[in-house]
Parts: structure tokens; sequence; C-alpha cells
């Protein structure tokens, strides 16, 4: 993997900010795009606009087959069985709001249980919330240990024969750490519950097999891996998705419509009312296309070298408290930190004036930042075009970060 030739596919890292090279630390936000990717997007702008599935003109054809090729390549990226089980939406929110709204709203009740964790990201807290309030459900919590891992003991003893759905992300967008999926999903379906895995921070960076999973729902965004904005992925299992109702309704997803009753198309596309996103779809199928060229296996193990470099270096600086896993074999490529005495924003304020972004804040995380006993944390994120040097120079701007607030108090 040289990451010298992938870092040139990336035009926006090639600039100074503030007098300063850009080191990029925030691809767990979003990150950045190739080449490949603009010139995707680019090109179906200019040389074949048009709707999908509608008209039989030669543009309206080559969009329908940019689009449903794009499906495809998602299919294979996750290792569905059908492009019946990939719906498009506008990101992993959206997707895990559509199960919330479709599935849950049709199967649970009172009495019943939904299960998801303190690490989850409010889009996996807040439908399950809402969810719970409309159906008389209780939410329950899978406790944390000390270093913000998951024990396959407490998951047992919170997922009972009640539950009806358990929602997990796959990868803590805060802490790093790594769920052991598969095992809970297993759990999840010993006592006839589905198991919705939010898969935001793990698509990215590791091969994902949702077969091999056995989860009943998968969902994921396009920015974060590598492809644009406003594009993300429901996968679902074919059998659930036929019993579900669709949130949205409107062109595109019809079959029939009379004056009192309509019937809906068949899946995929019963989920996609309206026009698609086009263009992210055909954008996210180029960023498929690079991310495999790379390799996710090869992405993984680069990602693992540098938290791993990033926790030896940062351990070095006084009044450094990182928060997640302390093995850097068992977390995925970030490191949230605090320093001593020092707000976040104002460690990103200073990181920014180096021109080193991170992020500082509660990383739509609030109940974690709560059992950590934090108001908010600061995070570097790492990625495939990220280097050592990167972690030196976000040291270097650590160290002048603490010198500078010891000597301002």
């Amino acid at each position: 993997m040289d990451v010298k030739e992938i870092r040139k596919q990336f035009p926006i890292l090639d600039q100074e900010v503030n007098g300063h090279p850009l080191v990029y630390l925030d691809s767990a936000a979003t990150s950045q795009k190739p080449v490949s990717v603009i010139e995707a997007m680019n090109d179906y702008y200019r040389g074949y606009n048009s709707n999908v599935h509608r008209g039989v003109h030669t543009l309206g054809t080559r969009a329908t087959d940019g689009y449903e090729g794009a499906r495809e390549k998602v299919r294979n990226f996750i290792n569905a069985s059908s492009t019946q089980e990939v719906i498009f939406t506008r990101g992993t929110t959206t997707a895990i709001n559509t199960v919330a709204a479709s599935y849950g709203r049709a199967n649970l009740s009172e009495g019943d249980e939904i299960v998801i964790t303190h690490m989850e990201h409010h889009s996996n807290i807040i439908p399950w919330q809402q969810l719970a309030k409309e159906t008389g459900a209780t939410l329950k919590y899978v406790p944390l240990q000390e270093d913000g891992t998951i024990a396959i003991e407490d998951v047992r003893a919170t997922v009972t024969t009640q539950t009806k759905i358990v929602s997990i992300m796959m990868v803590s967008n805060v802490l790093g750490t790594m769920n052991p999926i598969k095992e809970i999903t297993k759990i999840a379906h010993e006592n006839d519950a589905v198991m919705v895995v939010d898969g935001a921070q793990a698509a990215p960076h590791m091969k994902v097999d949702v077969q091999d999973l056995d989860c009943d729902f998968f969902a994921f965004s396009g920015h974060k891996m590598v492809g644009p904005t406003g594009i993300g992925v429901l996968y679902g299992k074919k059998k659930l998705l036929n019993k579900m109702e669709p949130v949205e309704f409107g062109g595109e997803m019809i079959d029939f419509v009379g004056l009192q009753e309509s019937t809906w198309k068949e899946l995929p596309w019963k989920f996609e009312g309206g026009t698609p996103i086009i263009a992210g779809a055909i954008g996210l199928g180029a960023a498929i296309d690079f991310l495999e060229q790379v390799g996710l296996h090869n992405i993984e193990a680069h990602e693992h070298k540098l938290a791993a470099y990033a926790l030896d270096k940062m351990n070095e600086v006084e009044g450094m408290k990182i928060f997640g896993p302390r093995d850097p074999g068992s977390r995925a490529g970030l490191v949230t930190f605090n320093i001593d005495d020092v707000h976040p924003h104002d460690v990103a304020t200073v990181l920014d004036a180096e021109g080193i972004a991170v992020r500082a804040g509660h990383h739509c995380a609030q109940p974690l930042m709560k059992w950590l006993n934090v108001s908010a944390t600061a995070r570097a994120s790492f990625y495939l075009y990220n280097t050592e040097e990167d972690i030196d120079k976000l040291v270097a701007g650590l160290v002048k970060t603490k010198e500078f607030f010891s000597d301002v108090f």
C-alpha cells in the first residue's frame, strides 16, 4: 500500500491551511474524495444527466445503468445475496430511521424491548427513543466495561425473550471500539430479535460480509468511505424487507395508483420514493471501486498501524488522557483524547492554527460523554491517506497547545 501515491489521488490534501500543509485527521466525520469519484459524478452531470427507470431515451438508459450498476457494486462490497436487499438512502441516519419507522412500528408494542449501548451515535439512539415512546416498548442499554468495550455476558444478561430489536454500532466513532457483532447477532437471534448494525465507521475501513455477520439490517454512509455526501445504504434481509411498508410515498416507488388505493414496486424500489440520488449512487460506486483497488484488508492494517503509532506517541505527552481500548489491535484507526486543564475546543483551535484538522465536541454521542464523565473530547481519526508524519505533526501540535495554555495560566 503506497500511501504517497494514494495521497496524490486526493486533490484537497495538496493545500496549506493557516500557512501550514494540511494535516487532515477528521475522516471519522467525513472522508476526503479521490479524483476518480469527483470525475465519475462530473461525467454523469456533463455527459448523461437524466432521470432513471422512467425514460427509454439514450441518456435515461445510461443513467439507469449507472445507478443500478452502483447498486450491484454495493451488493458485492458487503456480500448481500441480492441487489433487492440494497436500498439507497441519504445516509446511515435515514437508513436506521427507515428500520425504526417501518419494521419497528409494525412489530413492537407495549412490553417489548429495544436494546442498544451507551456508545451509540445519536442516529442510533433517537429513532429507538421515539419508537419506544410511540409503541410503549422499553429501551434498554448494554453496560460498558471500564475500557469502553462490550462483554458478551452483559449482552446475554440484557437481551431477553421480550427483546424485539438489538441495534449496535460495529465500530465506535468515539472510542474506536470494534464490537463483536457476529456474536451479538447470534444472541439476538436466539431470543427471536432482529439485529440492526450501524456500520458507518466499519464499512469504510474493513471488509464487511453481511451474510457472515447474519445481521438483519446494516446501515452505512458514502461520505465516510471516500464517496459523496447525501448517499447511503440500508441493507436488509429480503424476507424482512418484503413484509415492510415504505416510509416515503410518491413517484418511482409505485406500481399502480388508483383514486383510493395504490400498490408498490418490488424491492428495492418500493423504499426509494421520488427521484433517487443518482449522482451520489454513481459516486458511491466509484468510491467502492477505489477502495477495492487499494484493498480493504490493506486499509485496515494501515489504520491499525497508525493507531498503534499514535497511541505510543500521544502517551508521551504529559497530561494526556486517551479514551477507549488500550490495545491498538482491538480498536479502529482513531484516538479520542483530552489534555488536562485544556478544553477540547481550545485544543482543536490551536491545532487548526498549525494546519491540523481534528474534531472537538460530543461527537453526536452525548450519553457516552456522560458515561465518560466529560463534557467533550478531541478526536484524531485516520484513513488510508494518513501517514506517521501526520501523527508526528499532531503530537508536536499537542505539545505546543499544552505549552501555550501553561504560559497563559
